[in-house]
């Protein structure tokens, strides 16, 4: 599965001048995803597979967030108020509520959010000019684009036919990045 648009050069611009700004977002974005994956747990406890990959999930979910508080406190920065993610609170709208259609769209919706994660932490990996921050967030790149990978399979696993929901929120995700205003944040 590919995203359909990348990330704009004026986003990475934006997130390397106001990268102090970026960090703090990627802290609350590793407090939600592990968050989230016990929220998926808690939802779908009957889902084969589902309980201990997200129990695994918020595990490392949280490790990465204690990583990025070091690199905050590291900074002199605090954490405050979580500000809100209109990129992920647009792809969430778009869950359908009966439950086999809220499972399908929150694994696909949550492959999505990882997708684009993974591909703007490698960005980040890329083009810091720290050489340690440079190798922290290729690091965790490659964890994000095992998260998308892994809500793909158990997508896939629960649902064999589902390439056109996949297409349809791509479509989605897609418009999203061309409409939502460039901010230092990790979506």
């Amino acid at each position: 599965m590919q995203l359909l648009v990348a990330t704009t050069r004026a986003w990475m611009t934006q997130a390397v001048e106001r990268f102090d700004e970026v960090l703090v977002d990627h802290a609350h974005c590793e407090k939600k995803a592990a968050a989230h994956a016990l929220s998926m747990l808690a939802a779908f406890p009957s889902t084969p597979g589902l309980a201990r990959a997200m129990a695994r999930l918020a595990r490392e979910e949280a490790g990465h967030l204690g990583q990025v508080l070091a690199l905050l406190e590291k900074r002199g920065l605090s954490l405050g108020r979580d500000p809100g993610d209109p990129y992920a609170q647009a792809l969430q709208a778009c869950v359908r509520q009966p439950a086999r259609e809220r499972l399908l769209d929150r694994l696909l919706v949550s492959a999505l959010i990882e997708m684009r994660s993974e591909e703007r932490l490698r960005l980040l990996s890329e083009n810091l000019r720290d050489a340690e921050l440079r190798a922290f967030y290729a690091r965790l790149a490659a964890s994000e684009e095992g998260h998308g990978e892994l809500f793909v399979r158990l997508a896939r696993k629960s649902f064999p036919v589902l390439d056109e929901r996949l297409a349809e929120l791509l479509r989605v995700e897609a418009r999203l990045i061309r409409e939502l205003p460039v901010r230092p944040a990790i979506h």
